[in-house]
């Protein structure tokens, strides 16, 4: 039986990567696609010309599907949403938002809708939304999170007996065997950010990939609830965060002190201290810079060698 999601998106490998701010062009998207998994551009960081730009760019790097990320809550949304149409992207991730507003507009186009949710809740209002398959992010994830802090493990399973369209599985996965318990809750497939943020061809700057490398447990906090959950990496600023957080900021002071700019100026212009380092807890295992194939070929390898070690268990 062909897998849902390789069928969905016309994909060798269940393997997505996740569309992250400032470490997704189309260098990175064009790589995964060519390995035989599903590379996201992240429209998150980019301005809609900036955008279109890398949209063309990964056509002519890659004739194998790809897709764009695209947070629903940014300010220019709309221009964005016109110009995946005009450029005529045929996969769409859409996160950080209601889509019920958008997917109808992207589906009558002919393109396939995936959506991140962190709950069942969302998970529900996005499969009434008519998408075509859901992205659940667990609380090890990344980048945007969800509040109620469910794990990977647990979250899988509750969205998997709750809906009936294919899942994506997220937060904490990096390697074939978590690849393979995520399959084993219910999932289709993965989506891998953390791992594929330290590519190569990843466009975060070379200090934020070293400190992903040098990073251990706890060294990154889920912060932000009030205003959009985040996980960092500690530094100077995710201090201060936790600082204001202690003293009762609300959302209106987190704000202020996250400012504008502040990802862009440690994932892509390298202020260890100063900037946002969004990453996952799954940086603690993450040791080598490698190519973006070879990290997807490794994942997928561990994932069938797994896979046949447990079918061989004796257990009578």
């Amino acid at each position: 039986m062909l897998n849902p999601i390789c069928k969905l998106f016309n994909i060798k490998y269940p393997i997505i990567q996740a569309g992250m701010v400032w470490c997704s062009g189309w260098k990175l998207a064009s790589a995964v696609s060519n390995a035989g998994g599903l590379g996201i551009i992240g429209a998150g960081s980019m301005y809609p010309e900036v955008l279109r730009l890398h949209i063309q760019k990964c056509k002519l790097a890659t004739n194998k599907p790809f897709g764009v990320n695209i947070p629903l809550l940014y300010p220019n949304v709309q221009e964005i949403i016109n110009i995946v149409i005009q450029e005529e992207v045929k996969i769409i991730f859409t996160s950080a938002g209601n889509p019920a507003i958008w997917t109808s507009i992207l589906k009558d186009k002919g393109i396939t809708v995936a959506h991140v949710i962190a709950n069942t809740k969302f998970a529900l209002k996005a499969q009434e939304a008519g998408v075509d398959a859901i992205v659940a992010e667990g609380f090890e994830a990344g980048g945007h999170n969800g509040r109620e802090e469910t794990t990977t493990m647990c979250l899988i399973p509750m969205i998997k007996e709750a809906t009936n369209i294919p899942l994506i599985a997220a937060g904490g996965i990096a390697s074939g065997k978590s690849m393979l318990a995520a399959m084993a809750l219910g999932a289709d497939a993965v989506q891998v950010g953390s791992a594929f943020a330290i590519a190569e061809e990843s466009s975060a700057h070379p200090a934020f990939k070293n400190k992903i490398l040098q990073s251990t447990e706890g060294d990154t906090k889920l912060a932000m609830k009030k205003l959009v959950p985040v996980r960092l990496l500690k530094n100077e600023f995710a201090d201060a965060v936790a600082t204001a957080e202690a003293e009762g900021a609300d959302r209106i002071q987190l704000s202020e002190l996250l400012g504008k700019a502040r990802a862009k100026l440690g994932m892509f212009e390298g202020d260890m201290e100063n900037g946002e380092l969004e990453i996952g807890q799954v940086s603690a295992m993450l040791k080598e810079i490698k190519p973006a194939k070879q990290i997807l070929d490794k994942i997928f390898e561990e994932f069938l060698l797994e896979k046949t070690r447990i079918s061989n268990f004796n257990f009578f």
